[in-house]
């Protein structure tokens, strides 16, 4: 069977298992630490960096862009939207989530917080935290104007773009560092994607010494 490898707090990693789960396709698991450099996984991605898809065949298919292109063009049921508008509005809203918002937030708080931690890298650098904690309301907020005005963030389907924001959120749920109760309306669109199949895998991860806030896998939160 294909196999993926990931991080548990990996954004991107958390993005390719919901578009597998999404477009109903089978995979394995396979945990992996980037930080470890280790000589196998680099001979797969010399960059060191998960999510990392591997096909039975051996093709071996490389970061978040790139598989769900992949996972786009040879599986059924579109993530990217059922017409031309809607997919660049996609690929706009996605690049959002996958560059501004992990650089101006997730960055700043799973890396700092947890995966500085885990890779023995130094303590976490207080001034990041503080600018990531006030960076998520701004695009909580918007985040919260896109689904006031959409069934979906990029339109009237669930996309690539929903599963990007989510997977982030996701990461900086387990930590309790998303301020859901300032955004109900943030909040009511994290709970319906939430709710989907494809994403209670990602709620069932577990850090070791790591705990996530009750509500974490709590569909009701």
């Amino acid at each position: 069977m294909r196999t993926l490898y990931h991080h548990p707090l990996s954004a991107s990693s958390r993005k390719v298992r919901v578009a597998l789960g999404e477009k109903r396709v089978e995979f394995d698991l396979a945990l992996e630490k980037p930080w470890e450099r280790r000589e196998d996984f680099l001979m797969l991605n010399p960059a060191g960096e998960v999510p990392v898809l591997v096909e039975d065949d051996g093709v071996v298919v490389v970061g978040h862009g790139p598989i769900c292109e992949y996972l786009e063009e040879g599986f059924p049921i579109t993530l990217l939207g059922p017409d031309q508008v809607t997919r660049a509005e996609t690929r706009r809203l996605a690049a959002w989530f996958d560059e501004k918002f992990a650089r101006e937030v997730t960055d700043l708080l799973v890396g700092e917080k947890m995966l500085k931690r885990l890779a023995g890298q130094g303590t976490p650098h207080a001034q990041a935290i503080r600018a990531g904690l006030a960076n998520i309301h701004y695009h909580l907020d918007y985040i919260a104007w896109l689904a006031e005005r959409r069934t979906w963030l990029a339109g009237d389907d669930l996309t690539l773009a929903d599963i990007s924001a989510a997977a982030h959120l996701s990461c900086l749920d387990y930590l309790g560092d998303v301020p859901w109760d300032d955004h109900p309306e943030a909040k009511n669109w994290y709970a319906r994607i939430k709710s989907r199949p494809s994403f209670r895998p990602v709620l069932g991860d577990h850090i070791p010494g790591a705990s996530p806030p009750a509500h974490y896998a709590d569909l009701d939160f």
